[in-house]
């Protein structure tokens, strides 16, 4: 079995799941560890508390990928008073990498919530929040004779994929100027002299993640010495990255029947929830804390909205406009375990992923 270092496994997290995606208080990447160590074993889990450190030392694991940092702030001081302090002492000390994945997964189509909806069986999925200034327009001038190879390297790159529409692009013919100085190596023309070329502009949109492949395509494949470009950011929402996800249920619901649905498939100790709906056809979801989005998918039109978290007073703002199902923090994560298990395999086919299985809950029901 060839061997594979910490750093290939964390390129391919971030290539699904880029880190530029996560929100602004979150820790998601490498927490301990070196990325050019060899993998000995993954293990996978919600949490990475001292059991689970434990456990990745009986299976011989030297990388955890969990979904929830165990640090999301600085640290003054190692001196084990705390379980954050002895967890990372702990790891550190037995050469065990620790890498999160957290907001940067919540906010992609294909990942946390999606299991979510996926387990409940809603349709027509889509972003319940998208994010904007997630996008890039890139604007070049091409060549005529070599428009067409540089744009299909563009494409591969990444940009020109609008929902499920891939390689799409503008274009348009003109006439490009300019007069090479003595020092340049023109592809065509003569130093000192003003130069016309037929040349294509060419305009396609990218995610941010896709920035840089994307230039390194075009400088790679652009005959010019000096390539004109210019890039804008975008306000557009992007319809695959935001918070949250909405669909339909293939069948109008009673209220009562579809909590206890959830509360089934989703292992819940209990739901809270607020008064129901005569029937539910419209679910938003939002896996772990989501009462901020509560307005959007009473806006969106849900009939119910399930998420964690929520406080007291909180639970007034569904003012009888739609059912909240708070199934608790855990509960509505425990999955993403599964989740991060199946891309590793799919993605690592030879080597062996452990799912951890520690129950890491701090909160328990009578």
């Amino acid at each position: 079995m060839a061997s594979i270092t910490i750093k290939q496994v964390t390129d391919c997290l971030e290539q699904w799941a880029p880190r530029i995606f996560q929100e602004e208080y979150d820790n998601s990447g490498l927490i301990t560890g070196h990325q050019h160590d060899t993998v000995t074993g993954i293990l996978v889990t919600l949490d990475c508390t001292e059991a689970v450190v434990d456990e990745a030392l009986a299976h011989s694991c030297n990388l955890i990928v969990a979904h929830h940092p165990i640090l999301f702030k600085g640290i003054k001081r190692l001196t084990g008073q705390t379980y954050v302090e002895r967890v990372l002492i702990k790891a550190i000390k037995n050469n065990i990498a620790i890498y999160a994945i957290h907001t940067n997964l919540d906010n992609i189509l294909t990942g946390v919530n999606k299991r979510i909806a996926d387990r409940i069986g809603l349709v027509n999925q889509q972003i319940l929040a998208p994010k904007k200034n997630t996008l890039l327009k890139l604007v070049t001038f091409i060549p005529t004779e070599h428009a067409e190879s540089v744009t299909d390297a563009l494409h591969r790159a990444g940009a020109g994929q609008l929902g499920n529409y891939k390689n799409c692009s503008f274009r348009i013919s003109g006439t490009g100027t300019y007069r090479p100085t003595e020092n340049a190596n023109p592809f065509q023309g003569t130093p000192g002299k003003l130069e016309s070329a037929d040349e294509v502009r060419v305009e396609v949109i990218l995610p941010v993640s896709s920035k840089a492949n994307v230039l390194a395509a075009l400088r790679k494949t652009h005959p010019y010495e000096e390539i004109a470009f210019y890039l804008n950011e975008l306000e557009n929402e992007n319809q695959e990255v935001g918070s949250g996800i909405i669909g339909d249920l293939p069948e109008p619901e009673a209220a009562l029947a579809f909590l206890k649905r959830l509360k089934l498939v989703m292992k819940a100790g209990c739901i809270r929830y607020t008064q129901p709906v005569p029937e539910i056809r419209k679910v938003a979801i939002c896996g772990g804390s989501g009462s901020f989005l509560l307005p959007v998918a009473i806006a969106k039109g849900a009939q119910a909205y399930i998420s964690a978290d929520f406080k007291y007073h909180e639970f007034f703002d569904s003012d009888q406009k739609i059912m909240i199902a708070d199934i608790g923090h855990y509960e509505s994560e425990q999955f993403t375990k599964d989740l991060l298990g199946e891309f590793l395999t799919e993605n690592f086919p030879t080597f062996a992923i452990v799912f951890s299985k520690v129950v890491t809950n701090p909160i328990s029901y009578l």
